[in-house]
């Protein structure tokens, strides 16, 4: 989902949000489409905000790095270091040069549960014009040292040395496959998800036509008994779901469908956690279904990223079972 990368924090929360209720259609522009992002701060739905990635730069001044014989980090970055931060991805370039990545909710949260962190409240401050920090920002960070901290561009993250781009460089990818595929897919961490929702999708009206759709299964071939036997599942599946609907909620009716549903999926994640992904899925012990997309997107990552083979390597003297 490159078309992602040229949008605001907020407008990008919108459109990924979007997908969970199959309201893209709604989002005319990109002021309906921060204004779901607001709604999803306001209503606390945290997952949507995962979907805006940040990286930035901090450095503390030299004069400020007049540190004791032995101490590599100054106080402020110690403490950071002490609150065990989740999400947060942090790597020291030295002389006093830090990188630290996360996602809106990351930063947010951080913010939140350690008040005390002079630090956050300067992540906070530097990523406030984005409107996604209004609520929990108190007051303005009154340091006694100089800390210069910026947001880096995308093509900055890009050009950073192969270590730190695989750390710090995330990617967001749509999956349209069935729920068995999604299934196995959330199992990876720490990448974050959104999922086309069967509790807020009513697939009786609307834009879904007043049926259900189903990915065909590439196990059997059509014409042959077993793929007559799934058509006639799926087809009695859709009319006992449709029925239900007539008496029951979505979230009710929803019970009865099967991992054939066609859903959507966002997955995004930092092309360390990409290329184990790809080492699980696209094996030959990996599952047919998912082999038949993964197998591709690997392809479109090593297009997008020539410096990276993503083939999980194994450390020197390593022997995996």
């Amino acid at each position: 989902m490159t078309e992602l990368d040229t949008m605001s924090l907020a407008e990008r929360i919108g459109r990924c949000a979007s997908i969970c209720y199959k309201s893209e259609a709604k989002l005319t522009d990109a002021a309906s489409a921060e204004g779901l992002a607001d709604k999803m701060v306001k209503s606390k739905h945290n997952s949507t905000l995962e979907m805006a990635p940040v990286t930035m730069s901090f450095e503390i001044e030299e004069g400020d790095l007049n540190l004791p014989e032995g101490v590599k980090h100054h106080p402020i970055i110690l403490d950071l270091f002490e609150t065990c931060p989740k999400y947060l991805v942090i790597d020291s370039l030295g002389e006093g040069k830090y990188l630290i990545s996360s996602t809106v909710r990351g930063f947010r949260e951080f913010v939140m549960e350690h008040p005390e962190s002079e630090l956050g409240w300067i992540m906070a401050a530097e990523l406030r014009p984005s409107g996604l920090f209004n609520d929990i920002i108190t007051h303005e960070s009154g340091l006694p040292i100089d800390v210069l901290a910026r947001r880096l561009s995308l093509d900055e993250i890009d050009k950073l040395p192969t270590k730190l781009h695989l750390r710090h460089r995330q990617v967001t990818v749509k999956f349209v496959v069935n729920r068995a595929v999604t299934h196995e897919i959330v199992r990876h961490r720490p990448p974050s998800y959104l999922q086309e929702s069967q509790r807020y999708c009513r697939y009786d009206k609307e834009q879904f036509g007043s049926e259900v759709t189903f990915i065909k299964p590439m196990f059997f071939a059509e014409g042959t008994e077993e793929y007559a036997l799934w058509v006639k599942a799926m087809e009695e599946t859709e009319r006992i779901y449709l029925k239900l609907l007539e008496t029951s909620s979505a979230q009710a009716a929803r019970t009865v469908l099967p991992n054939s549903c066609k859903t959507e999926l966002i997955m995004q994640a930092n092309l360390v956690e990409w290329e184990h992904f790809f080492h699980m899925r696209c094996s030959e012990a990996a599952e047919p279904s998912m082999r038949e997309v993964t197998i591709p997107l690997r392809d479109e990552f090593r297009k997008m990223f020539p410096q990276h083979s993503f083939d999980r390597r194994m450390p020197e003297g390593w022997v995996e079972q």
